[in-house]
């Protein structure tokens, strides 16, 4: 018999990929959302799981319903929510499901400020290209994968990236506390999220609580050079068995980064940075922790070229070379722009940020950027006044910026076109463009206008 499972508000990133790998599982699925975004809508359309109409229908909940998933872009009042819980169908939250559905599995788990989504694609990659069957969830869409999730029958291990944000709308625990992982990374601990983890101790505490909810002599690795990982690793129960990592040896010659193992010949990478080849040594940690390895881990790294929009390459032309990556948060900018630099010595780095997220776009958050854009020989920081009013922030100011980052030469801009206008104005000859945000810039594509420019 095929089990029927609904998803309240479909369309989310995370929510239609789960969605649709239920799909591909035999499940029957339905779902509702308010409104629905591409990609999204298209990817549901082609698969028969569109809604025919946007809102939200009760009647869609009955008791023959094995599942209702709730994903966290619904309300705590919503409407079928409620009349899921009336009539007692289960009702789970996005994570929790992930768990149900691998119980029987090796759960890998990737935590972390950041690097995570970097560290769960360089695993990923390797299983792959070894011809491995497993499961995963991971927070974007990567080059050879179809979806975000793939959940089966038979697959013995299910690699997961922990995300600390709140589970659901009625569940206000991290999501990573729900997957209880034989083997676990923390990649570092940056304060983020700060709508709802209001102090750095809070913040740190959700780590701690992560680390508790690891089976009996699981593995926890983590990257010993951040204080606040090694810290919680370092009070982990004594059943787990702690494994320390940090940047490996390697050098740069000719904008090519080269692993130097102690038993291999050098290894030629299409990544680079600190941050990305620290990350490297987790992902290899965590494949020797499934039997791979450092051979195998050698061999099929050197072609992979970074996940989607992690310090990817975007355009490149006589004199200019144009990156985009995720970074927004301080540590990441830090990371992200010295990497580029320290890759391109003989080039100009011009550094164009956007503040965006809740938290970059607090007032009192502002403070903790000062010196993050150091790196670069030009500094550019971009916020709309349209995302402050939207997410209902106080209003912060041009001098507000330039002050936080303290950077006597910091250009700030607030105009979409006039930023596009000054970028396209400037004149490229020995030049490298980072374009950084978790947004769009007010809705710059920007593999267009790198190719413009």
């Amino acid at each position: 018999m095929r089990m029927k499972v609904h998803f309240i508000a479909i369309g989310g990133s995370a929510m239609h990929n789960l969605a649709l790998a239920m799909h591909e599982k035999g499940y029957t699925v339905s779902g509702s959302d308010d409104e629905i975004r591409e990609p999204s809508r298209s990817r549901l359309k082609a698969k028969g799981l569109l809604p025919k109409e946007m809102g939200w229908f009760p009647e869609k909940i009955s008791t023959d319903l094995d599942a209702v998933i709730l994903g966290m872009h619904a309300r705590a009042d919503n409407p079928e929510l409620q009349k899921a819980a009336e009539m007692k169908v289960r009702i789970y939250s996005y994570p929790e499901y992930l768990y149900e559905q691998s119980k029987n599995k090796t759960r890998v788990v990737i935590g972390g400020s950041h690097g995570k989504t970097s560290i769960t694609s360089m695993v990923m990659h390797v299983l792959k290209q070894l011809n491995k069957d497993f499961d995963y969830m991971v927070g974007a869409q990567l080059d050879g994968f179809d979806t975000m999730v793939r959940m089966t029958e038979n697959a013995p291990v299910i690699i997961l990236e922990g995300d600390e944000y709140l589970s659901s709308p009625i569940d206000r625990r991290p999501k990573f506390l729900w997957y209880k992982p034989h083997i676990a990374l923390i990649s570092g601990i940056a304060w983020d999220h700060i709508n709802v983890f209001p102090t750095e101790a809070f913040y740190e505490k959700q780590f701690e609580l992560f680390v508790e909810t690891l089976e009996q002599e699981a593995k926890l690795i983590y990257c010993e050079t951040d204080s606040a990982v090694k810290r919680v690793a370092q009070n982990a129960r004594k059943d787990i068995e702690k494994i320390p990592y940090a940047t490996p040896r390697h050098r740069i010659s000719d904008g090519v980064s080269y692993l130097i193992p102690e038993a291999h010949t050098e290894v030629p990478l299409k990544i680079f940075g600190h941050h990305n080849l620290q990350n490297l040594n987790g992902a290899r940690l965590i494949c020797n922790a499934l039997s791979i390895s450092d051979t195998e881990f050698y061999e099929a790294i050197q072609n992979f070229e970074g996940a989607a929009r992690r310090l990817q390459k975007i355009a490149e032309r006589k004199g200019l070379v144009v990156y985009k990556d995720f970074a927004h948060s301080p540590s990441k900018l830090k990371a992200t722009t010295t990497a580029v630099k320290a890759q391109y010595p003989n080039r100009e780095l011009i550094a164009l940020m956007e503040l965006h997220t809740f938290s970059s776009l607090n007032a009192e958050f502002l403070e903790t950027y000062r010196g993050c854009m150091d790196a670069p020989d030009k500094a550019i920081v971009y916020f709309n006044p349209d995302t402050i009013a939207h997410k209902k922030l106080s209003e912060i100011s041009v001098s507000q910026v330039k002050d936080a980052f303290k950077r006597e030469d910091l250009l700030v801009r607030t105009d979409t076109e006039s930023l596009k206008n000054y970028l396209k104005g400037l004149d490229y000859t020995k030049h490298v463009l980072l374009l950084m945000s978790s947004g769009n810039f007010g809705g710059i594509d920007v593999d267009v206008f790198a190719q413009e420019i």
